[in-house]
């Protein structure tokens, strides 16, 4: 209890809020450079199904689109059948909206076809940031930017190949959460913890 109380006095971003889950995330995950494709696909299936939501509102159902979504088995979602569509509809436990779940069945299918072009689509993505992590130095919450030319070039690459739900915005969330850029603000005590953690 003590360590709980301890952690929620860190400084931090402010976005990371009072809800545990929300700042395990930030303390954890957010801002650390990923290089793993199963994970960077779980990125992608989430930050689409965040379009017109709160990354809250997706964080309280991830447990539930892993369970409804083979894991983030890319191989197993490019596979899906219209029928699964269907099943995924009746899920109460995931955001039921047929476009993004139908997305998530394209987007399975196309990130299958960039790695077998790339070798990896960790390959394919980070190219977007020359393979490295950029690192801002953003004093204020209203510092963070919504998109960067960088989500753009990325957002309009993978709408070439097909993909839906990637929009400027959601890629530059998919670059946030993947460490691809280091919007942590310089007062937050991940700021320069973040950059120790590539793997």
């Amino acid at each position: 209890m003590s360590q709980t109380t301890l952690d929620t006095a860190k400084p931090r971003c402010v976005w990371a809020g009072q809800n545990p889950l929300m700042i395990v995330y930030h303390d954890t995950e957010w801002g650390v450079p990923l290089h793993d494709d199963r994970k960077l696909f779980e990125f992608l299936v989430l930050e689409s199904a965040q379009a017109g939501l709160s990354w809250q509102t997706v964080l309280n159902k991830r447990e539930n689109y892993r369970a409804a979504f083979d894991d983030f088995d890319p191989q197993k979602v490019a596979a899906y059948t219209p029928a699964d569509v269907e099943r995924l509809l009746d899920n109460a436990g995931i955001i039921r909206n047929r476009l993004k779940i139908e997305a998530t069945i394209t987007n399975a299918r196309k990130f299958l076809e960039i790695q077998a072009e790339f070798g990896t689509f960790d390959r394919f993505i980070w190219q977007f940031t020359d393979g490295k992590t950029r690192v801002n130095a953003l004093q204020a919450q209203s510092d963070i930017p919504a998109f960067t030319p960088e989500s753009d070039l990325m957002s309009k690459e993978l709408h070439r190949r097909g993909f839906k739900f990637v929009g400027t915005t959601i890629c530059y969330a998919q670059m946030q959460a993947t460490g691809m850029v280091n919007d942590h603000l310089v007062s937050c005590f991940r700021y320069r913890e973040v950059g120790q953690e590539a793997h």
